[in-house]
């Protein structure tokens, strides 16, 4: 039986380790996100031995109540590993994540014994019900399309970033459709789809990181400067961030509590841009937005999208635009243009706060 598990899942054996190497190795990500992705790792690994077992013994009648336990626990561990797989890839996340797939996880221990979601018939054979057993592939379903709707909202919607997560959500995509046109000669290729699809994300993701911040995932310092350069005449508008009270938060709170604010606002300047807007990390507190072909209008939109997201959090931000009227016009002379509108807008927040500048 060990050997035949080898043949059948040797490429998933060794995307594991390879994927455990690439981990070990890595010094761009978090410990707590790398101590996720190994978890899902070992998970995926043990998930294919139940799946080897489930259908080893799927021919003798004699194993029905052993099938109907491995089955719950199949069904159970699917959605739960869509679930790690957003936990461990999309920042922010709290466990709270999980409540679905722990009350599906209850679900199919009940059907072991009241066939609510599936039944194990007298050949051994898995019967599903009419509707409650399409709920695994339903939960899975929708853990997968909550996971890539928020990779492509946090993304800076660049094409190589666009890439890997449609590569996931095909990878997902398959594990929903092709169990229904192959059966059950599908089970066994789900870990090996899924782990591949994870590995090539993660390596994607790792190649881009050099272009990347990696505590708030905007595009860097380096990429400011590069993109700038590239193609500069369709640059029409730059737009200058900078966060009000991060000296005051990492001085009396920690920095963490700093490293929180940039990532919340953050992810308010992502989920505000649009197509032809590029959000970049230039500083501890400072932040470029990069429009090109955009016009006046949708980038008054975008601004209006900044403030409003920004004022549902607890922090503050002073915001300043330009606009090109001209092919003339330099990109220094926008960037001027912008910084000098942030600051006056800094300096009326000092006054209106009554808070010193350096304290601040």
């Amino acid at each position: 039986m060990f050997k035949d598990y080898l043949l059948q899942n040797w490429p998933l054996i060794l995307i594991t380790a390879a994927f455990t190497i690439s981990l070990i190795s890595t010094v761009f990500m978090e410990k707590k996100r790398i101590v996720r992705l190994h978890m899902i790792n070992v998970i995926i690994l043990l998930l294919s031995i139940v799946v080897f077992i489930e259908f080893r013994i799927a021919k003798n009648p004699d194993y029905r109540q052993i099938r109907a336990v491995l089955t719950a626990i199949r069904y159970s561990a699917t959605p739960f590993i869509m679930g790690l797989i957003a936990f461990a890839l999309v920042k922010k996340q709290n466990w709270m994540i999980f409540i679905p797939a722990m009350v599906l996880a209850l679900l199919n221990v009940i059907s072991i014994f009241t066939g609510i979601i599936f039944t194990i018939d007298k050949s051994n054979s898995l019967v599903r019900t009419p509707f409650m057993g399409y709920l695994p592939y339903i939960v899975t379903g929708l853990y997968g399309a909550f996971l890539i709707i928020i990779l492509i909202m946090r993304s800076n919607k660049r094409l190589i970033e666009i890439i890997p997560i449609v590569f996931m959500a095909l990878a997902i995509s398959s594990g929903l459709i092709l169990p229904f046109i192959f059966g059950s000669d599908y089970a066994s290729m789900f870990c090996i789809t899924i782990s591949i699809a994870l590995f090539a994300y993660y390596e994607l993701t790792i190649l881009q990181l050099t272009k990347k911040d990696s505590l708030t995932g905007l595009l860097n310092r380096h990429a400011y400067y590069a993109d700038l350069k590239n193609d500069a005449e369709e640059i029409t508008a730059l737009v200058s961030i900078d966060m009000n009270s991060l000296k005051y938060l990492n001085d009396n709170f920690g920095h963490a509590a700093g490293d929180e604010a940039l990532l919340t606002l953050a992810l308010c300047f992502n989920s505000a841009l649009r197509r032809k807007q590029a959000g970049y990390r230039v500083g501890g507190d400072e932040f470029m937005i990069i429009c090109r072909k955009t016009t006046k209008e949708e980038v008054l939109a975008l601004l209006e999208r900044i403030r409003k997201k920004v004022s549902e959090t607890k922090y503050s931000c002073a915001i300043g635009y330009s606009y090109r009227v001209s092919k003339e016009q330099t990109i220094e002379e926008l960037l001027r243009e912008s910084d000098s509108m942030m600051y006056k807008e800094k300096d009326l927040y000092y006054q209106e706060t009554g808070k010193r500048r350096r304290s601040i």
